[in-house]
């Protein structure tokens, strides 16, 4: 059941991406020139309604966090670079 409802809001959320025209070029290259704040936007409202739900599910005893291991700062800076990099160069 757990799998249906993680489908579910997926293709919800990739359908709102979708109709707010956010899978488009223009609205993707003019992110990566700080020249339409549209993405960005949008990314950040969804993660703030899920961190918002996650913790109110908390706090009701719903849902318990897993511990994060350690990370790697540096491997993921060069990740995010290279990932970033490779998505500005190709367009998308």
């Amino acid at each position: 059941m757990n799998y249906v409802i993680a489908a579910f809001l997926g293709l919800f959320f990739g359908f709102s991406l979708n109709k707010a025209g956010l899978t488009k070029y223009n609205k993707i290259a003019n992110q990566f020139r700080f020249t339409d704040m549209a993405v960005l936007k949008f990314m950040m409202t969804a993660l703030v309604v899920a961190m918002i739900g996650l913790y109110g599910l908390r706090g009701l005893g719903l849902v318990t966090f897993p511990t994060v291991p350690a990370t790697y700062i540096v491997g993921n800076l060069i990740g995010g670079l290279l990932f970033g990099v490779g998505m500005a160069l190709t367009g998308y």
